[in-house]
């Protein structure tokens, strides 16, 4: 059995996650840990700090906010299990932190936790250099009304995959305005914001006479929460490292 902590407990991804978690005979949340701490006793004890948390798990599993970041680390280090990190919005710093902390504790890190997205991701992986040569190539991203970062983490994460993949130097282009052509060593990544629109991503491929579309639309949060379990389930009892859905889904 696989014991979670759950920080993010009662948030929106946090109540899918605490739900779908239940289906699973091989999981379980022991722990949850949130700023609405009243919310969910009786199933699991909420605690609103992790550091006051005194349930042994074998995995955190964080949908919360990047500020969490240091004080899951300190406690994964204290307790020497891994931690999740499925949020985005981290600074560069941050990130340097995680990797820092992966040669002590077993780490993981995902800009988007869908199955699906990360199959996307690996084929962008073997096509984008290829296609570059002939392509203009455009990212559009739609998520809620309430989502705070933009670009979204999940964009970010396919343009440096095919940026990585191309030799040449290459530029992001957030949004277009202004009167000037376009360069082709450019990508261009688009943000929509508006009502409950769960997450899709597009990826265009754009070339003379021929235009390729990637897309992938996110129906319903328990993508990510599938995603999410399949990590704990990935991680409990990993060596200490840097970790990811490229692992995973391996």
């Amino acid at each position: 059995m696989v014991k979670i902590i759950l920080n993010g407990c009662n948030g929106k991804m946090g109540k899918v996650v605490r739900s779908l978690a239940e289906k699973y005979s091989n999981l379980s949340v022991v722990a949850g840990i949130d700023r609405k701490s009243g919310q969910g006793q009786g199933v699991f004890p909420v605690f609103d700090n992790i550091r006051r948390c005194s349930v042994k798990a074998d995995v955190i599993l964080d949908f919360s906010r990047p500020d969490a970041m240091d004080s899951l680390i300190d406690y994964g280090k204290e307790k020497n299990i891994g931690v999740i990190f499925c949020t985005t919005g981290y600074s560069e710093e941050q990130i340097e932190k995680m990797k820092e902390a992966s040669k002590f504790i077993p780490v993981f890190r995902s800009a988007n936790m869908s199955i699906g997205i990360n199959v996307i991701n690996k084929i962008l992986k073997d096509i984008s250099a290829f296609l570059y040569k002939n392509f203009d190539i455009e990212i559009i991203e739609k998520h809620h009304n309430q989502k705070v970062d933009a670009p979204s983490g999940t964009a970010l994460m396919l343009g440096n995959t095919i940026r990585d993949s191309i030799k040449e130097n290459i530029d992001f282009v957030n949004g277009r305005e202004g009167i000037r052509k376009r360069a082709h060593n450019e990508i261009g990544i688009h943000s929509v914001r508006g009502g409950s629109i769960v997450g899709e991503h597009e990826v265009i491929f754009a070339g003379q006479g021929e235009t390729i579309e990637i897309k992938h639309t996110a129906i319903s949060r328990e993508v990510f929460a599938v995603g999410a379990l399949k990590a704990c389930e990935f991680m409990s009892g990993r060596k200490n490292g840097l970790y990811s859905m490229d692992n995973l889904i391996s």
